[in-house]
């Protein structure tokens, strides 16, 4: 793999987030760090992944390893293999027209629209005047935001409605809640990738849009404060994210040596936070603040949608769902609930 091929340079980024030095098998660390790089926009949608074998020797591991983690990644509907080609990452479950069909969709009726209004000697100020005053008769969605964490999810939500209407409802839940009870009346689920096929088992029925996540801006500010000199424990709340989790501190606070990594339960986790000046911990370790002591600092590293996701794949799956016709009572939502639950 050249290093000016921009797969290989995202690869030598996934390679790097695997270490040996921590306490997680390399198997688990692959597959997170593929994973949440899906997730994240690292490896974008539809974007080739390298065999099995160059992967493997290009991460010095057994091709076993490897054919591994693609099996778990296909398995959660996240690559997807083809015939004589590879694997490449799946587009996702997005709505079947894109931003630009929308767009066509709607010059199309504006062209229908003139034409009406020509062939009834509508002169196109009139035109104007009437569609500046008429009253948008589009329906509204209920839309869901699909989540791990009870107050990362909410605030996932808060920024989805700030991009959307204020007569579309965007309610927040757990993947947890939701397995005890799905909300209802729901046309669109959002949710992050790595995610996207278990929201697409409890609704299968409604159209599911994964979305990319990034750091916060505000994650991004504190990570470049910390001091050079200062003892930094990051600490992971899921085992496959740790080893991705620290390749991202380090990219966005490259000035700091020292550093220890491990999992929010792991038995040595005292001993670490002990030891540090900068506590770094993942959404879902909040706790860990309360064994600091006075003199010690703490930074949530946590993600928000991507704003270009929002725009190029959010808003068009959210105008696409908007001309669809009006869905009947939705059935299916139990069923899969019961499967999940018996499964």
């Amino acid at each position: 793999m050249s290093e000016a091929d921009p797969q290989a340079q995202v690869m030598a980024r996934i390679a790097a987030a695997v270490d040996r030095a921590l306490a997680v098998p390399v198997t688990v660390q692959l597959r997170g760090a593929l994973e949440y790089g899906i997730a994240s926009g690292l490896i974008p949608a539809g974007s080739q992944l390298p065999s099995v074998r160059a992967l493997a020797a290009h991460l010095k591991v057994s091709p076993v390893t490897v054919s591994n983690a693609y099996a778990a990644l296909r398995a959660s509907g996240l690559i997807e293999g083809r015939v004589g080609a590879g694997s490449f990452v799946t587009p996702g479950a997005s709505p079947t027209e894109s931003e630009l069909d929308v767009h066509r969709l709607l010059q199309s009726r504006i062209e229908d629209l003139v034409e009406a209004a020509e062939a009834i000697g509508l002169d196109r100020r009139e035109l104007a005047m009437r569609v500046a005053n008429a009253r948008g008769r589009r329906r509204s969605l209920r839309i869901l935001m699909l989540g791990i964490f009870p107050e990362a999810t909410e605030s996932y939500a808060a920024i989805l409605r700030s991009h959307l209407p204020a007569r579309d409802e965007v309610v927040a839940a757990t993947l947890a809640q939701t397995r005890e009870a799905l909300p209802e009346g729901i046309d669109l689920v959002v949710t992050p990738r790595n995610v996207q096929a278990e929201a697409q088992r409890l609704f299968p029925a409604v159209p599911v849009v994964g979305m990319t996540f990034i750091p916060t801006e505000q994650t991004r500010i504190e990570l470049a404060r910390i001091a050079p000199e200062a003892r930094v424990a990051i600490v992971s709340y899921f085992a496959d994210f740790l080893a991705l989790m620290r390749a991202g501190i380090l990219r966005f606070a490259p000035h700091v040596s020292a550093s220890e990594a491990c999992l929010w339960d792991a038995p040595e986790v005292d001993a670490v936070l002990a030891r540090c000046d900068v506590l770094i911990y993942a959404t879902g370790a909040e706790r860990l603040r309360e064994r600091l002591h006075a003199g010690q600092g703490a930074i949530e590293y946590r993600h928000t949608p991507d704003p270009h996701a929002i725009r190029a794949e959010l808003l068009p799956a959210v105008e696409a769902r908007r001309e669809a016709p009006t869905p009947t009572k939705d059935t299916s939502g139990e069923d899969s609930r019961q499967q999940l639950v018996r499964g």
